[in-house]
């Protein structure tokens, strides 16, 4: 069995609770600019809409972390907790334009850390999301 070291991902999967699937969908696919997929899974009771990802690779160890936003009873829309920051490549402005015509709050501007840049928006099911760019 493989270990957690320096060449495999510590976060393998990332879940945004959500109240309304299609409200958020469209949000994420407006800002990002991506297509998402809705299922719904029987055995967790739970609606799914996934972020784009290439199936069959293990993201624990392919060096790509995916995830999507979920409907269920045990989750719900926070502006508190844990902050997962979505990959804003190539133009984090690009992105950060959007999110307010789609329904969002910017509540950090984009800032200049020392890998790039950030800003942090909440989204329109009440998340604290961030994002990050190189440029």
């Amino acid at each position: 069995m493989q270990k957690i070291n320096e060449q495999s991902n510590v976060i393998t999967w990332f879940e945004i609770p959500v109240a309304d699937t299609n409200r958020a969908r469209k949000f994420y696919e407006t800002i990002l600019d991506i297509k998402m997929n809705t299922q719904y899974m029987e055995e967790t009771k739970e609606e799914a809409t996934f972020f784009p990802s290439i199936p069959g690779i293990i993201q624990a160890t392919s060096g790509r972390v995916t995830g999507a936003l979920i409907k269920n009873e045990r989750s719900k829309p926070s502006k508190e907790g844990s902050m997962v920051y979505l990959n804003a490549y190539p133009s984090i402005q690009t992105v950060i334009d959007k999110i307010e015509s789609a329904g969002g709050k910017v509540i950090v501007p984009k800032t200049k850390i020392m890998a790039g840049y950030i800003s942090v928006f909440i989204d329109t099911e009440g998340n604290k999301i961030a994002l990050h760019a190189e440029a």
